[in-house]
């Protein structure tokens, strides 16, 4: 059993037991626990601190863990409903208003409730995580000298030189000088759109698109515009037509297995995004946010269009999080120009820089033996779960289209039949113990019809996808 699960299960049996403890009363040692519920001294002390975090015990040094006093509710204080008033005088005079929607970047975020299978998550399953081989590098990273110092604002050299490696490849078309270290992809993107487009221009996006980007725009005061895609990426014709008509400076797009379509961008398509963008005097903003999460059949992968950019049209946003985990917030921007120093600033006044015991830990995974391993693990993993989850689907609901089968990234995008309500579907799913996201979202205008995207990477492994889609079934019976 992995130590997270077995410190929930000890979690939830300690809990079930304090009501047969007073309020200040002694619970056993840590000892006693050891050896009643035949578990490790680690799986006790964190089972034991995830209950003095939710206030129901209380732990202290030396002495042990006691139940905790029952907390008086506090007194509600003050009228806050003037705030109403103030938020949204605030924005009265912007061009396009600053909502802040952050919905459709929670529901890849939210764990479901217990029970629930999550076809919804962003993220590798734990049991994908490279864990152990982040704790090594986080242990080894907290002893080298000067680690815990502040770390260069543009980022340590080396972790600098190895993305820039990633990026523009053996070759060394992108440089270290044209690389800053971010904190994240989401904060990338946000610090490149901050940086290319004031507030109320238009910025071009694919349609679909990744939720989280339409949040960060319409939360920065931008209008998105959108862009259809099909099996081949963003379609070049569309896109000049797009920027002639919305006069946008601006396209930010996902090459490399789209979200949520999963479509690459064609090879004859590539210079050509390149050159209506730079006819347009235009910036491509290139998220390229699950290249090292490539199935194991997948074939040799494009270049970054970072690669081929020699004018400087190019801000590339890469990440190592989504190949490792949600708390290893570690990511690169990389431009060429002017345009680097603007990012800079704006990445200094909003975060300073990224923490460097976490940059140092970056460097030590990235260049440990376990590294290359993980991501071939990964990579067959992902193609066996990939293929799970097509072959159920075509078995149990051959009624919902799947029009275009990555060979990348952890999720499909699926069309529902014509008149069908994505948020009926998305309840009934949850009803029947199977967590799904909605297409409405990624659309940043009206849809062409409904839709949901599964992601297979945050589950346990092929047993829970194929029952996953059994509970589906019965959700499609209940809603369509």
């Amino acid at each position: 059993m992995q130590e997270r699960s077995s410190v929930d299960e000890l979690a939830n049996q300690l809990r079930g037991e304090l009501r047969r403890y007073s309020a200040g009363e002694k619970l056993p040692s840590s000892r006693a626990l050891v050896e009643r519920f035949r578990v490790s001294p680690v799986t006790v002390s964190r089972a034991l601190a995830q209950l003095a975090a939710e206030g129901l015990v209380v732990t202290r040094p030396g002495a042990g863990a006691f139940r905790a006093r029952p907390r008086t509710p506090a007194a509600s204080v003050g009228d806050t409903s003037w705030q109403e008033v103030a938020l949204s005088a605030d924005g009265a005079a912007d061009l396009v208003p600053r909502t802040v929607d952050a919905s459709g970047v929670t529901v890849s975020l939210a764990a479901p409730p217990p029970g629930v299978i999550e076809f919804s998550g962003g993220y590798l399953h734990p049991s994908l995580q490279p864990e152990r081989a982040m704790a090594a590098a986080l242990s080894r990273a907290g002893r080298r000298p000067g680690a815990w110092g502040r770390p260069p604002l543009e980022g340590l050299p080396e972790l600098r030189e190895w993305f820039a490696r990633s990026i523009g490849g053996p070759g060394g078309t992108v440089t270290a000088a044209e690389v800053l270290v971010s904190a994240g992809g989401q904060s990338a993107l946000a610090t490149a759109l901050r940086a290319l487009a004031p507030p109320g221009a238009p910025v071009l996006v694919e349609s679909p698109t990744y939720p989280g980007m339409l949040a960060i725009a319409r939360s920065s005061g931008l209008r998105p515009v959108p862009v259809p895609v099909d099996a081949e990426g963003v379609k070049p014709a569309l896109l000049a037509d797009a920027f002639r008509a919305s006069g946008a400076r601006v396209f930010v797009c996902q090459p490399l297995f789209q979200n949520p379509t999963g479509a690459v961008l064609a090879p004859e398509r590539r210079a050509e995004v390149l050159r209506i963008a730079r006819e347009a005097g235009a910036f491509v903003v290139e998220d390229d946010f699950v290249r090292r999460l490539v199935h194991e059949d997948a074939g040799p992968l494009p270049a970054p269009l970072a690669a081929d950019d020699e004018d400087g049209v190019v801000v590339h946003v890469g990440s190592l999080t989504k190949a490792t985990s949600p708390s290893f917030r570690v990511s690169a921007l990389a431009a060429r120009g002017p345009v680097l120093e603007r990012l800079r600033a704006i990445q200094v006044v909003d975060t300073f820089f990224v923490p460097r015991p976490l940059q140092e830990a970056a460097l030590e995974l990235v260049g440990s033996p376990a590294w290359p391993r993980h991501l071939r693990a990964v990579s067959a993993e992902l193609r066996t779960r990939r293929e799970a989850m097509t072959t159920a689907l075509g078995l149990h609901l051959p009624e919902l289209a799947l029009p275009h089968i990555p060979s990348g990234g952890y999720h499909l995008w699926l069309r529902l039949p014509d008149g069908a309500d994505e948020s009926a579907l998305t309840a009934a799913a949850l009803r029947a113990g199977v967590a799904i996201t909605p297409g409405r979202p990624y659309f940043s205008a009206e849809p062409p019809a409904a839709h949901l995207r599964l992601s297979f990477a945050a589950v346990g492994g092929r047993a829970e996808i194929t029952e996953g889609v059994a509970r589906l079934r019965t959700a499609c019976e209940e809603a369509l």
